[in-house]
């Protein structure tokens, strides 16, 4: 159990939560991050030297000595795949044995959403450091995060989007964060794991509409919320306002896309199978958010 695991994004919604889990189970962490003063302070974890994934040499030394990662994507940016092969090539230079990597449920080459398609190149990149030096992987494929549901109504209280009828399977930060950690204990300080080169699909309980979504909101706030469908060509043009690069603009909309294409609606039993609870559903999450 003397295994060091290196945490990105620990100040964020996943990275926090199975830092502080890993903390409670006694493992040894490191955490890394672009500031290391904002990283938390956790029992049996250390800061890394500040690293940020576009600086290969940077993340090699702050991944130096960690036996397993567990990469968090990156911010959306214009070259994030840049970023992410740089960090998956660091951890291979650091001596990194094992990589547990959080993905995204419709990841495919020509996906959708296009930051979708970010995240399966990063994959591939996982699997070549894995035929060529033998890095062990899992690839955890998570669903639109219930968190951002309430978070597409605007100040009209509508959700505007090109969905369509298509149906999305939220999953809560909750539960993602636990299956994280119940893969990264599997096998923790042995030279396998059960979830080696496995990749699961992290979903919700159930798919439902973004009008099910709207309504499911206006009962728990009480706040009247509807969905509107937009074409394509309005929602573009109805996010023209906040002046947003393009590949980001770009990224919101084929997000809706993709649940109108129906990539976001398969439903897995990941959550239960491997953490042991039932997944929360999005009215479940929030009644108790």
């Amino acid at each position: 159990m003397d295994d060091v695991v290196a945490v990105t994004g620990s100040t964020g919604a996943v990275g926090n939560r199975v830092a502080v889990a890993l903390e409670a189970a006694g493992v040894r962490q490191r955490l890394v991050g672009r500031e290391p003063s904002r990283l938390p302070i956790l029992a049996g974890a250390e800061q890394a030297p500040a690293a940020e994934y576009r600086d290969t040499e940077a993340m090699r030394r702050a991944l130096d000595g960690a036996d397993t990662l567990f990469l968090v994507s990156g911010r959306e940016s214009a070259d994030r795949l840049v970023e992410h092969r740089s960090a998956v090539d660091a951890a291979v230079a650091a001596g990194v044995g094992r990589i547990v990597y959080l993905s995204f449920l419709s990841a495919a080459p020509d996906c959708t959403f296009t930051f979708g398609r970010d995240h399966w190149h990063t994959e591939q990149r996982i699997r070549q450091h894995s035929a060529e030096q033998g890095v062990r992987f899992t690839f955890l494929r998570d669903s639109f995060y219930a968190a951002l549901l309430p978070a597409l109504v605007d100040g009209e209280g509508v959700i505007r989007g090109p969905a369509g009828d298509g149906r999305v399977s939220a999953v809560t930060h909750d539960d993602v964060a636990d299956v994280a950690v119940a893969v990264l204990l599997d096998g923790h300080g042995a030279k396998t794991s059960s979830h080696d080169g496995e990749t699961y699909a992290v979903t919700g309980p159930e798919a439902i509409t973004l009008t099910e979504a709207a309504e499911q909101i206006s009962a728990a706030t009480g706040r009247q919320v509807r969905y509107q469908p937009e074409t394509v060509e309005e929602a573009y043009a109805s996010r023209a306002h906040y002046g947003a690069p393009d590949f980001e603009v770009a990224g919101w909309v084929t997000s809706y896309l993709a649940i109108a294409n129906g990539e976001l609606e398969a439903v897995s039993d990941t959550v239960p199978r491997l953490t042991g609870h039932s997944a929360q559903s999005f009215a479940e999450y929030l009644r108790t958010r």
